[in-house]
């Protein structure tokens, strides 16, 4: 019903920035919150941000607040996750979510990218 698509993604050193993006596409009318969650290695997929699509309020777990923004562009259907200073503990892979609890990460989405990994070197 909704398809996601993630980029951005790839290899990147301790400190630097780079931005995800999220294309959703389908019956994009049927979702208000999209967000983005984090699967580092060997641990589970933990949300790391989302934003509400019609006012644009965003949710930050604290761990990424100072760092991340995200944001979104209602025209294009896209959402984007800029990381700034990054950190070794930020590599995973990084999955786009939409609908339920994507915005605030309570309860689980009801679509999902198949992501795009992030590496931090150092």
């Amino acid at each position: 019903q909704v398809q996601l698509v993630e980029s951005g993604g790839g290899l990147v050193q301790v400190g630097g920035s780079l931005r995800l993006s999220c294309a959703a596409s389908g019956r994009t009318t049927s979702i208000d919150g999209m967000g983005w969650f984090q699967q580092a290695p060997g641990k589970d997929r933990e949300f790391v941000s989302g934003i509400v699509l019609s006012s644009g309020m965003a949710f930050y777990t604290d761990s990424v607040k100072a760092r991340f923004t995200i944001s979104r562009d209602n025209t294009k259907n896209v959402v984007y996750l800029e990381i700034n200073r990054i950190k070794p503990e930020d590599t995973g892979i990084y999955y786009c979510a939409a609908g339920r609890g994507s915005a605030t990460g309570r309860g689980a989405p009801d679509f999902w990218g198949q992501g795009t990994p992030v590496t931090v070197s150092s």
